[in-house]
Parts: structure tokens; C-alpha cells; sequence
């Protein structure tokens, strides 16, 4: 499918994917940082956004989304930068359509398969009840039992439209859902012999040494980096120091 895509700057063509739950716009700051020097389109991924929800999450589906909306757009071939669930979507076209990429950075993902700690999110919200008239305030204290952390909630909610006669989710949430076995998984095989980076958070479990070996398996040129002073959300929690590497590996 196509995506729906936000697009800014001129240049060298740089692809944004972001995670799960998230949205292209999720990586605003950075995409108008780095517009200063290169052409950045930043999609909604499939079954989030604005783009059109089908069922369907494995990364094979996902990553020829994108190059279905590369090619609609002209490029032959652009940088991409990836984020969690975006960052194994990057790391899939890679290693699918290599041609496609031509050099690759990953926030912190590795190649491999989680633990379903994210499926009660995916439960809390299919239950919100959509009544009309229901507050953003409201939707809060129902997706807390589940989702304890209030910054986690207030990124879920995003995705929570209570502007129309009812409210609704924007997310595709049955597809995404149904999807979650292949979300948590990583089956891509195959070496990507591009420029890579893989760029972690240091108070982030997602990635560890132990993955190295994994990650090089499949990734030969792959370089390590880590912002001590962030989590899992690198690029949005310390995006000063995300933009500066991210800049340096662009160049």
C-alpha cells in the first residue's frame, strides 16, 4: 500500500519509520532538523495515522509498504532511519530490497524477537468503551490499570480522536492486534552490506551486547553508539545528541 506521508526539505532523501503506536509525526523535531540539509519523508506505517489500515504486520508487509511509497514519490533509494517497530521495518527493507537503502540507522531494536509485554496496551484500548461525549481526561483513567506510566498513556492517546460525534481510535487496532505475534518477532534473513548504525539508549533494555552478534550477522558494517542520557525513546528524550550522530552518519 501507500502511505501516507509528512514531507519536508531538499537534498539527499532521508526515510523516518517510527514504532509502535506512533505516527510520522512522532518524529517532527527531528525531520525539521535535519530538512536543513536533506529531502526527509517521515510516513504513518500501515494501520497507523492516517495511512490505510488492512490486516497483515509482518515486516515483509510493512517494509514493501515502503517501498511501494518510495517509488511513488521518485526514489530510487534514500537513508533510512527507523525507531523500535520502525527500526525492525528498516532493517527489513534492508535486508529485502537493499538497492533501496543506501545506508541504514536503527534506534534501539535488535534483529530478534520480544517479550509480549505490550499486548495488554493493545487489550486496554480495544476495551475503552467509545462512548459518546467521553473526555481525553476519562480515557486517562480507564488505560491506567493497564498502562501505569503516564507519559505512556498520554502517547497512546494520541491516537485517540474525540473531536467527531463519537469517539474513535486512529489506530487500526484489530489489525494491529492480530499482528502483535509478528510485531514482537524478527524472521528476516539475509545480509545488508551497507553503512549501519545502531543507536541505543542507555537506560534502555531493548538493546544489549548480547545482540551484537545477531546484529552483525546480518548487518557486517554495522558501528554501535549509545546516548547514555536516554531510554528507549532516544530521539524524542535527548534529540540534541540524536541529531548530531544522526547528521555525522547522514554525511
Amino acid at each position: 500500500m501507500r502511505l501516507v506521508v509528512t514531507e519536508m526539505g531538499e537534498g539527499p532523501p532521508v526515510l523516518l519509520l517510527h514504532g509502535l503506536f506512533g505516527q510520522g509525526r512522532n518524529w517532527a523535531t527531528i525531520q525539521k532538523r535535519l530538512a536543513a540539509r536533506h529531502r526527509v519523508l517521515a510516513p504513518d506505517l500501515r494501520n497507523h495515522g492516517t495511512s490505510p489500515q488492512a490486516a497483515g504486520m509482518t515486516y515483509a508487509a510493512m517494509a514493501e509498504d515502503v517501498a511501494e511509497t518510495m517509488q511513488s514519490r521518485g526514489l530510487a533509494g534514500a537513508a533510512v532511519i527507523g525507531h523500535s517497530m520502525g527500526g525492525k521495518v528498516a532493517m527489513a527493507l534492508a535486508l529485502r530490497r537493499p538497492g533501496l537503502v543506501s545506508r541504514l540507522l536503527v534506534a534501539d531494536m535488535a534483529p530478534r524477537r520480544y517479550a509480549p509485554a505490550l499486548r495488554p496496551y493493545v487489550a486496554a484500548m480495544r476495551a475503552l468503551p467509545l462512548t459518546p461525549g467521553l473526555t481525553r481526561k476519562e480515557a486517562d483513567a480507564a488505560l491506567a490499570p493497564a498502562v501505569p506510566e503516564a507519559g505512556i498513556r498520554a502517547f497512546l492517546l494520541q491516537n485517540l480522536d474525540v473531536q467527531g460525534e463519537a469517539p474513535r481510535w486512529t489506530l487500526g487496532l484489530a489489525g494491529i492486534a492480530a499482528g502483535m505475534p509478528d510485531i514482537e518477532d524478527f524472521a528476516e534473513t539475509g545480509r545488508y552490506e551497507g553503512p549501519t548504525l545502531f543507536l541505543s539508549g542507555g537506560r534502555s533494555p531493548y538493546v544489549t551486547d548480547a545482540d551484537r552478534p545477531a546484529i552483525l550477522a546480518l548487518f557486517p558494517r554495522a558501528r554501535f553508539a549509545r546516548i547514555e542520557a536516554a531510554g528507549h525513546w532516544v530521539h524524542a528524550e535527548q534529540p540534541d545528541a540524536f541529531t548530531a550522530l544522526a547528521m555525522e552518519f547522514l554525511a
